[in-house]
């Protein structure tokens, strides 16, 4: 069983920066592919980036060149630095677990933080 809490959403102006944590629960965190994922108000979750165990990234077409993700393993948290912001990245942002290896859609993952507010403002 794996828990994950997110911190660090907040209000921004458009092009400015934010850097979501994600810290998880568990010994073995490092097995596991972790994920951001976002939700904006009448639209559905949607696959923001993600990174392995062992470090492979893969991201939205949408956040390429802007997000960022990272994991520590030491300290089980993944990171997703989130720069040039735009208003039309304000959603809820979820961080995920998967035994999968690079997964990209929300049925793939197995464990969902409780989420974190992101509102870019124009």
């Amino acid at each position: 069983q794996v828990q994950l809490v997110e911190s660090g959403g907040g209000l921004v102006q458009a092009g400015g920066s934010l850097r979501l944590s994600c810290a998880a629960s568990g010994r073995t965190f490092s097995i596991y592919a972790m994920g951001w994922f976002r939700q904006a108000p009448g639209k559905e979750r949607e696959f923001v980036a993600t990174i392995s165990g062992g470090g492979t990234t893969k991201y939205a077409d949408s956040v390429k060149g802007r997000f960022t993700i990272s994991r520590d393993n030491a300290k089980n948290t993944v990171y997703l630095q989130m720069n040039s912001l735009k208003p039309e990245d304000t959603a809820v942002y979820y961080c995920a677990g998967s035994l999968w290896t690079v997964p990209t859609t929300p049925t793939q993952y197995n464990y969902w933080g409780q989420g974190t507010q992101v509102t870019v403002s124009s």
